[in-house]
């Protein structure tokens, strides 16, 4: 069973897990798309995030997880950002909690060490959810976005070979 005390240290460091992962991912080579988005909004998602995570940890919460990165998925693909950086932001996140974790506590017995394993296995098992939700709304929302395309293309009047020819006859 997830400690308490675990969650507690998540969410108690949430302002400083924030600020970290906001600065990785704004600087981090593999997220240059990120670089451009505004700070207060990366800071304001990802502190909901870990002010949350706990809760969403315990409770198993799939629909919250679910609603949170399709949205994400979604509102990334509107904004022109590569999917392979939001895979990259995700992980470069879930690597920033696991290390902040391993800083904020030290193992002294061989529950705490348990226990920080099995906030491991939570945190994966959640990352893993979040990157399949993103995933699949971001090509959903990279598919209506072409069909949109595709329809405008169809209803814009070409001009062709006959506006080619028939410009060439007006011209002589």
């Amino acid at each position: 069973m997830l400690s308490a005390q675990l969650i507690r240290i998540i969410e108690t460091h949430a302002e400083d897990l924030t600020g970290g992962a906001v600065k990785m991912l704004q600087t981090n080579a593999h997220t240059p798309s990120y670089h451009r988005l505004s700070q207060s909004e990366l800071h304001r998602r990802l502190f909901e995030v870990y002010q949350h995570l706990g809760r969403w940890l315990l409770e198993n919460s799939e629909q919250t997880i679910q609603a949170w990165y399709v949205e994400l998925g979604a509102q990334r693909c509107k904004e022109g950002i590569p999917f392979s950086e939001v895979l990259w932001a995700l992980v470069l996140t879930k690597d920033h909690l696991r290390e902040s974790i391993g800083a904020f506590m030290l193992a002294e017995s061989a529950l705490d060490l348990h226990r920080e394993q099995e906030i491991y296995r939570l945190i994966g098992h959640f990352f893993d959810r979040a990157f399949c939700y993103a995933a699949e709304a971001y090509e959903q929302e990279a598919s209506r976005r072409g069909q949109e395309a595709l329809a405008a293309a169809r209803h814009k009047p070409s001009r062709g070979m006959h506006g080619t020819a028939a410009s060439l006859i007006a011209n002589r």
